[in-house]
């Protein structure tokens, strides 16, 4: 789980990132990101009911990415807000190959430091 300062949680906050964000996307997952004018950045991580009808499978797919995230987050640029988007392609993989697809995009996005 996210620290309080690093979760992305005003809906205010979250139309504003989808609306007016750039957006990275690979096959699997993709990010929609903007400066949030902060030292902090936030993250909110969203795993639709197209991904699979079960939220338990949806769940364990989000609790993985925001573990990703958690450990990798101090070379995250900070004073971001990032959404990240997954695909039904992300409950085929594993825990490694989602790590090298998440950091895959962010590096993409120019958000790893």
């Amino acid at each position: 789980m996210f620290e309080q300062k690093n979760r992305l949680r005003h809906e205010k906050d979250v139309k504003l990132t989808l609306k007016k964000g750039r957006s990275v996307f690979d096959s699997v997952c993709g990010v929609k990101f903007r400066p949030n004018g902060g030292t902090d950045s936030r993250f909110a991580v969203v795993v639709g009911i197209k991904v699979h009808k079960s939220a338990v499978k949806r769940n364990r797919v989000r609790r993985q990415y925001r573990e990703i995230i958690r450990t990798n987050l101090t070379g995250i640029k900070p004073g971001m807000d990032v959404m990240l988007l997954t695909s039904k392609g992300a409950l085929d993989l594993d825990y490694d190959a989602k790590k090298e697809r998440l950091m895959g995009v962010l590096k993409k996005a120019k958000l790893v430091v």
